[in-house]
């Protein structure tokens, strides 16, 4: 696990949460079985069907997608929902892969990878998303953006 702390070569680009009640997921589909043709992607539909399509599985997958923009600090704009995938490794934990527009915003800002973690309970279910830039994959180094961010400030200030 990578630790941040001053002088590494990670960065925070964004944190992002979402919760959302199950229900409004169930009574979404029930209105609309094909919504969620349009908000996941094959290999997201294979893996809810393993899980018998529940419907809690489904809103952390949906939150999943919602923390994710929101750590991007986007929203959806210019964006489609199956540009954000959200898979398992081997154990279960989610992994994140990119497709389209999402994508290339995620390589043009440098982000290296976006952690997630998913949870529910009998009502909710609830995402928090991570995203880090590697500073030295970009070759910045952090004295710069602070150097930066005050000649920004002197320019605001006059």
């Amino acid at each position: 696990m990578n630790a941040l702390k001053y002088g590494s070569d990670i960065m925070i680009f964004g944190i992002g949460t979402d919760i959302i009640e199950i229900k409004r997921i169930k009574k979404a589909i029930s209105r609309s079985p094909r919504l969620i043709e349009r908000l996941f992607t094959e290999q997201e539909l294979e893996f809810y069907k393993k899980k018998d399509m529940k419907a809690q599985h489904i809103a952390g997958g949906f939150s999943a997608k919602e923390a994710v923009l929101k750590a991007l600090g986007t929203g959806l704009r210019g964006f489609r929902w199956k540009d954000i995938e959200i898979l398992r490794g081997p154990i279960g934990k989610p992994i994140v892969r990119f497709e389209g527009n999402v994508k290339q915003f995620i390589e043009d800002n440098g982000i290296g990878i976006i952690h997630v973690t998913i949870s529910h309970s009998k009502d909710f279910a609830t995402a928090t998303a991570v995203a880090e830039v590697s500073m030295e994959r970009e070759g910045m180094v952090i004295e710069d953006l602070f150097f930066q961010s005050r000649e920004e400030a002197r320019k605001n200030i006059h």
